[in-house]
């Protein structure tokens, strides 16, 4: 056996024991973080614009064939709430990890962090360290995965505004300038600057969002 069979067989074994898959799975994915925004910042066309990303992204990839939803919510009259737009669960990422069982689960204990919150692609987003820094993930959510009351705009006018405005931010790498539950949030970690996409990298965003598969 050459040296080079034998590293192949020792990282196969290494994988196997981790229980991870060696490719990506994408028709059997069930979340995502979207691996581009549209490309206005947090102006998303609403939520309908920012499912339909999703679903073309999933398309994309080989798992069209679910109803994606963003995790996003809205807020003012009619305000949605994004635990109540993206199914019941089990979800996994592009490589089979399970990231949570059900809602429950997603909005406590769960298995979401830099290396399974996977783009569609089955790629890592970059975190706090790596450059440039994206893991500012757009919700518009509090911690239970429900909308903002008050006036305070925390989705950038429903995700229709690139200009004036903020939105709430989770961290997908659970990691921020200090160890309290902010920072280490993956869906309530603080307000951007703005919605423009300018805005959103200057604390370490790129205007993306999560993805769940309601089915």
């Amino acid at each position: 056996m050459t040296r080079c069979q034998t590293s192949l067989l020792a990282a196969a074994a290494a994988l196997a024991l981790m229980g991870a898959p060696a490719v990506a799975q994408p028709a059997n994915m069930t979340f995502f973080i979207t691996s581009q925004g549209p490309g206005r910042g947090a102006d998303l066309g609403g939520l309908e614009g920012a499912d339909r990303h999703c679903q073309a992204l999933a398309q994309a990839a080989g798992a069209g064939t679910r109803t994606w939803r963003a995790y996003l919510s809205t807020q003012g009259a009619g305000a949605v709430n994004a635990r109540d737009r993206i199914g019941r669960g089990p979800w996994q990422n592009a490589r089979g990890a399970v990231i949570a069982k059900d809602v429950a689960e997603l909005h406590g204990t769960n298995n979401l962090n830099k290396q399974t919150a996977l783009t569609e692609k089955g790629e890592l987003v970059n975190g706090r360290g790596d450059t440039p820094n994206m893991h500012d993930i757009l919700t518009g959510s509090q911690t239970d995965g429900t909308a903002f009351a008050g006036a305070d705009d925390r989705t950038c006018g429903n995700w229709t505004k690139s200009g004036e405005g903020s939105a709430m931010v989770g961290h997908h790498d659970r990691q921020g300038l200090n160890t309290e539950p902010p920072a280490l949030s993956w869906n309530t970690s603080h307000p951007s600057r703005g919605c423009g996409i300018d805005a959103l990298k200057a604390t370490g965003g790129n205007g993306l969002f999560y993805c769940f598969a309601t089915n």
